[in-house]
Formats: structure tokens, C-alpha cells, sequence
């Protein structure tokens, strides 16, 4: 009656509505609530095609939206590792590979592999698109976190160094957007909203 392969689409459409549902630590800005990974992905891409022009190199803008949008869906298994976890590792687990194996084989064998191949490459982050996806994965919540007078930074006890050193994947994407959180996390520290 239908085709498979739509069927398929309807399947993974359906399966990915979890995402709204996965809590950040972050909290939207100037605001006392989390943000979930929908909304997280929908304002990282809004912000890529906004940002784009200051990428350190020339960007195929909508491979780096569909990064971005597709960069932590699977969270829906895995669930989502604070960047400053000291317990977890942030970077790439054997549980994402598991979750992205499944959740996008929900996809039609050719879309899956899509999927999974963009997927891969921002993690990766070698490839200009990966860079400047990554660069707006850590912009979003310093921003988020300067406009709630610290933030996550403050309830979890998050020193400069760790900010820094998490923040300056920035500038492989964007110097000039670096240069801009840099002086965010600067202007932070003199108004005592992240401590050295």
C-alpha cells in the first residue's frame, strides 16, 4: 500500500521526537530552564547559517546544519555527557556508535549510511564543516552560561582552565569567533561568574 522505504522515514521521523525529551545541563539563556537536544540542534543550526560567513574557510552551509542537527540524536540512547563530566568522557563512546547504529538504521539503507557518515565526520572534526559545527556546539552554551551569570559553570564548580580549554575548539572553526568568546570568558572571570 505504501512504500517501505516511506514507512521507514515515518519510523525514524517518529523515533527521533525522544530527542525533545534528553535535558542539557544548560539552561536556556537568561532563564532557569534546561534546554533539551531539540532545541539545542534547531538554535545551533539557525546559528550556523547566521555565523557562516566567518568561517576560517569555505563551508558547504548545509552539510554543517545537517551536522548539527543530527550531531546528538543519538543522546536518545546514550544520553547526553556534560562537557565538564569528570566521571564520563565526552568524546565519541561505544554506546553513541551503538545508538547511532540503530537509530539511524532505522533510516533506508542508503539514507542510514548518510546519516552515519555525517554523523561521523563531526565527530571527527577534521573537516572544515565539522570544525565550524563544533565551533557553534561550543558557542551556544557559553553564551548560555554568560547570560545566566555563570550558569553550569558555577553549579558545577567549573574552573577557567576547563573552560578554556573546552571553548578553544572555537577558533579551528572561527578565529574571529574565538576571539569573541575568548573575550567572553575573559569578561567572566573579572565579573566572578567563573572562577580561576
Amino acid at each position: 500500500m505504501f512504500p517501505e522505504k516511506l514507512l521507514k522515514q515515518i519510523d525514524f521521523i517518529k523515533e527521533i521526537d525522544k530527542i525533545k525529551y534528553i535535558q542539557r545541563k544548560t539552561k536556556l539563556f537568561n532563564s532557569d530552564r534546561n534546554e533539551n537536544d531539540a532545541e539545542h540542534s534547531w538554535h545551533l543550526a539557525v546559528m550556523a547559517i547566521v555565523l557562516a560567513e566567518h568561517s576560517n574557510e569555505a563551508i558547504d552551509v548545509l552539510k554543517v546544519v545537517k551536522m548539527v542537527l543530527i550531531h546528538d540524536i543519538v543522546e536518545i540512547d546514550a544520553g547526553d555527557i556534560f562537557i565538564y563530566d569528570t566521571q564520563k568522557s565526552h568524546d565519541n563512546t561505544d554506546e553513541e556508535r551503538l545508538a547511532a547504529n540503530r537509530i539511524f538504521g532505522l533510516l533506508p539503507e542508503e539514507q542510514a549510511q548518510d546519516f552515519i557518515k555525517i554523523w561521523e565526520e563531526f565527530e571527527a572534526g577534521e573537516t572544515n564543516e565539522a570544525k565550524f559545527a563544533k565551533s557553534m556546539d561550543r558557542l551556544e552554551p557559553l553564551l548560555q552560561n554568560t547570560s545566566n551569570n555563570g550558569g553550569t559553570w558555577k553549579e558545577f564548580d567549573v574552573k577557567y582552565d576547563k573552560v578554556y580549554e573546552k571553548k578553544s575548539v572555537i577558533k579551528e572553526g572561527s578565529k574571529h569567533i574565538w576571539d569573541y568568546a575568548e573575550k567572553l570568558i575573559d569578561e567572566s572571570v573579572e565579573k566572578g561568574i567563573l572562577n580561576k
